[in-house]
């Protein structure tokens, strides 16, 4: 599979590599890298080339006969990523997570209530800081692919170009916020269950998620998704990017609003 730099993201292909590589040391299902290279005189470079996995990335395809097992590899998978060394990988970090959300909210300049009820619980009931390590950044259904040949139906983990230093649970969080369920009621991706996942993340060696701190990421997840596509809408209207795609996204700050509510609720 090749996959090429957006413009004015050389040197992100090679991090990825590098990351890719330690995580397939570690264990973790990813594509076998075969190149990569930001050298200007190479053809299509920035780029990254991998093997071909075999299985299913479309949620809704997978969600349909999902394989038993899934959110505790899940689970065991993001304890592996979590443990892996990231020195020597130019990583980006932002110490205060909420402020860094909060500056590019800010940026956007819109006004939206539930964001705002949501910085205020994020600020008052932030759960205790961990140790920061290797965050995944954008581990969901749609960056996962599926297959029942594989161990635990977990084939690989893809698009590691949002990978930081951070908090780990920030991944658990984000896989368990409401975008990425695609309609279904199970918490965990839309296929699983809460209890699995963690139970995965422990027995993976990862250091024991309480369901407080949990519920913080998964608010920090859904407000995050939310500004993200209040950017994207941005972009569009100040002519930034003109996309239709991100007019139709931008309309799903709504759904984040909701979902917003009914979590500042439980």
């Amino acid at each position: 599979m090749l996959q090429q730099a957006q413009p004015g993201a050389a040197g992100t292909m090679l991090v990825e590599a590098e990351l890719m590589r330690r995580a397939r040391a570690a264990g973790v299902p990813v594509p076998e890298v075969v190149a990569a290279s930001d050298d200007p005189a190479a053809p299509g470079a920035p780029y990254t080339l991998t093997g071909r996995v075999v299985g299913e990335t479309l949620p809704q395809r997978i969600l349909a006969a999902c394989p038993p097992g899934l959110a505790h590899r899940c689970g065991e998978v993001l304890a592996a990523i979590h443990g892996i060394d990231p020195d020597g990988v130019a990583l980006p970090d932002a110490p205060d997570p909420v402020r860094a959300l909060r500056d590019s909210y800010d940026e956007v300049g819109a006004a939206v209530p539930a964001f705002e009820l949501a910085f205020r619980e994020l600020a008052r009931d932030r759960p205790p800081a961990r140790p920061r390590g290797l965050v995944h950044g954008d581990f969901r259904m749609g960056n996962l692919v599926v297959s029942a040949d594989a161990p635990g139906g977990l084939a690989a983990v893809l698009d590691w170009e949002l990978a930081h230093l951070g908090d780990p649970v920030e991944d658990l969080g984000w896989l368990c916020t409401k975008a990425w369920r695609f309609r279904r009621p199970e918490v965990v991706g839309g296929f699983g269950d809460v209890d699995d996942l963690l139970a995965g993340y422990t027995a993976g060696g990862g250091r024991p998620v309480d369901r407080a701190e949990l519920r913080w990421w998964t608010v920090y997840g859904t407000v995050r998704w939310g500004v993200l596509c209040l950017s994207m809408l941005q972009a569009h209207l100040d002519g930034h990017v003109r996309s239709v795609d991100r007019v139709a996204i931008g309309r799903r700050v709504a759904e984040q609003e909701w979902d917003l509510l009914d979590l500042l609720e439980q």
